[in-house]
């Protein structure tokens, strides 16, 4: 027997406003028909003024807490994924923590971009699988709008605000593939194609928030690669194929790359959690979003296998297999 991370609530939160592709119309030379071909994107939420990374994962926590009917003081651990945090520090983790009103455990941020989520779900399998922590909050949240530039219709267009949280706790399991939980992970990085996709601010470099910077085609070739790579590699550990799988749930960047990655693992498009189309891209929040409304709408049931997989800048990327 060994143990196992076994997801028992999930939850999710979007800013109230809803911004719809033809709204860029006004200011950018950009159509809704335009954003839709290269995209797959027909709207966004964006965080009000004021409305910070840690709130939206605050509500995060919270519907995924009810989810589970669990409180606060049960929770060890909170690990968040995100690259637009409130503060230079101290981690939105904490400010969940409190906002929570938990006052035990340690709590701490994860920074992978667009793969953070991946990377922190990993990290947090970790913490149960090595003892340190019985019951672990995983939370995906996003401000991406505050690091656009409104001149770039190449990126601008593309991304949205929200959080997704998931709440994993210790279980025994035989040690076979039909175990529920955390079953392979697989994690990449290489700092060589920094410049593919990258924010031209930070602490040390110019005291800015800056904005984002993509080399979108770059990054289009390089994802549908890396992908499809991480997550037959994650399969592979357990001795699995597409063929295996109930759900991809990709990270939502773009409906040609979650097409493409489909394609490349053999696996019906009919068996992918789409929501790109109402969210953009999230970067860390899109996983857990995407796991949040899957479950939400039906799709995701207890026993599925699904495969998430994710990359961001770095470039990271990886891939998480679970049974839920």
């Amino acid at each position: 027997m060994i143990t196992r991370s076994v997801v028992r609530g999930v939850g999710h939160y979007l800013p109230q406003r809803v911004v719809e592709n033809a709204e860029f119309e006004a200011t950018l030379d950009t159509t809704d028909e335009w954003i839709r071909s290269r995209s797959g994107i027909e709207r966004r939420h964006f965080a009000a003024e004021g409305e910070t990374t840690s709130q939206l994962a605050v509500k995060a926590a919270e519907a995924a807490l009810a989810d589970a009917g669990m409180t606060a003081d049960q929770i060890d651990a909170i690990v968040v994924a995100t690259s637009t945090p409130d503060l230079t520090f101290p981690s939105v983790a904490t400010m969940v923590q409190a906002g929570l009103g938990m006052t035990r455990g340690f709590a701490y941020d994860v920074q992978a971009v667009c793969a953070g989520f991946v990377f922190a779900l990993a990290n947090a399998n970790g913490l149960i699988v090595s003892g340190q922590a019985e019951r672990v909050l995983v939370i995906g949240a996003e401000t991406f709008s505050r690091i656009m530039d409104w001149t770039d219709r190449g990126t601008c267009v593309l991304f949205g605000d929200g959080a997704g949280a998931l709440i994993l706790e210790a279980a025994t399991g035989s040690g076979t593939n039909a175990d529920r939980g955390v079953l392979a992970t697989d994690l990449n990085s290489d700092g060589r194609y920094r410049e593919l996709l990258y924010v031209d601010g930070g602490v040390s470099s110019n005291g800015q928030a800056g904005h984002l910077r993509m080399q979108g085609n770059q990054v289009f070739r390089h994802a549908v690669q890396k992908l499809a790579e991480t997550a037959h590699a994650a399969l592979d550990k357990l001795g699995l194929s597409g063929g295996d799988v109930d759900w991809i749930v990709p990270h939502q960047a773009n409906l040609r790359i979650i097409t493409a990655t489909a394609e490349r693992m053999q696996v019906p498009m009919d068996r992918v959690v789409v929501t790109v189309q109402d969210h953009g891209n999230t970067s860390a929040a899109s996983i857990p979003l995407a796991l949040s409304i899957g479950r939400e709408r039906g799709q995701i049931k207890d026993g599925d296998l699904i495969v998430t997989e994710a990359i961001g800048g770095g470039l990271a990327w990886g891939a998480v297999v679970l049974r839920w």
